[in-house]
């Protein structure tokens, strides 16, 4: 992105654009796309509709999870951010991982942004806060309306309004609230370890399908190793072997090895991402 030179100066000299400018022009772009808001619609949906289901039967029937969230509304949105993690919210994250660069290169713009005088380590840190814009974005819907919709059509916990633990023990609600804002917190770390990965993939092909398919096929075969005991020594290598841990914050009081752990995870393939990435738009002929 080029700007005018000032008056008296080469007008053959490019000025670069301010970052602040910049992110704010991705984030627009992206948040704004028709297919954010339709994938940030049906992530608000899930919730709604486990809430809808609980209330519609009168024993949720079954044992775990589910069962725990029948007059218990906060539990709501912790379950219906495990649940979304398996696939939804990935594949949100994906697809703007697959436009940010592959999707741009398909139409022709992200030849554009390669000759523009913007460093190609900006380019990056661009692309890579609209993906995350996208994923606290998706992680916020699916908490604040599972959090509503837990209070409204579940209910809450107790005469305090609180939480009842998987360990049999009542939280108040500020206690509750902390424990789901640690959980979305938690997604939203596992999602920018997915949406760097994404990134990876995206900066290598011209086909946003490709890198849908390369991650959720990634995510799914990671799933099947982590089932396998035979391959326990590969479980700490593999990013989704950690997501079950986002359940422990409904345990009294909350074990954090689990979280922790996993949270490490991602800030590895994060910065391994984020690095390839950078290599490879680096090396990249305009």
């Amino acid at each position: 992105m080029t700007i005018a030179a000032p008056e008296g100066g080469s007008l053959s000299t490019p000025v670069r654009a301010p970052l602040g400018r910049l992110l704010r022009s991705e984030l627009r772009w992206v948040l704004r796309r028709p297919r954010t808001q339709i994938g940030l619609g049906i992530l608000a949906l899930v919730p709604v509709l486990m809430g809808i289901g609980i209330v519609a039967t009168d024993s949720p029937g079954g044992s775990g999870l589910l069962t725990q969230i029948a007059g218990n509304g906060l539990v709501l949105p912790v379950v219906a951010l495990s649940i979304s993690l398996a696939l939804l919210l990935p594949l949100a994250v994906t697809m703007a991982a697959a436009d940010a660069l592959a999707g741009e290169s398909a139409h022709g713009t992200l030849r554009g942004l390669l000759l523009a005088p913007v460093s190609r380590p900006r380019l990056v840190l661009v692309k890579a806060v609209g993906v995350l814009s996208v994923a606290m974005a998706a992680v916020t819907a699916v908490t604040l309306v599972g959090i509503v919709t837990g209070l409204v059509l579940v209910g809450p916990s107790g005469t305090a309004h609180g939480m009842l633990t998987l360990s049999g023990t009542e939280v108040g609600p500020g206690s509750a609230l902390l424990r789901v804002s640690l959980a979305a917190a938690w997604t939203v770390g596992q999602l920018a370890a997915v949406g760097a990965v994404a990134l990876t993939v995206s900066s290598a092909t011209e086909h946003p399908l490709v890198v849908l398919a390369a991650v959720l096929g990634g995510l799914i075969v990671f799933g099947v190793l982590s089932s396998i005991p035979a391959l326990d020594w590969l479980q700490p290598m593999l990013l989704t072997n950690g997501w079950f841990a986002i359940t422990d914050v409904l345990r009294d009081p909350v074990p954090l090895d689990g979280l922790a752990s996993s949270s490490l995870r991602a800030a590895c393939y994060l910065v391994l991402g984020l690095a390839l990435t950078l290599a490879r738009t680096t090396t990249r002929e305009a």
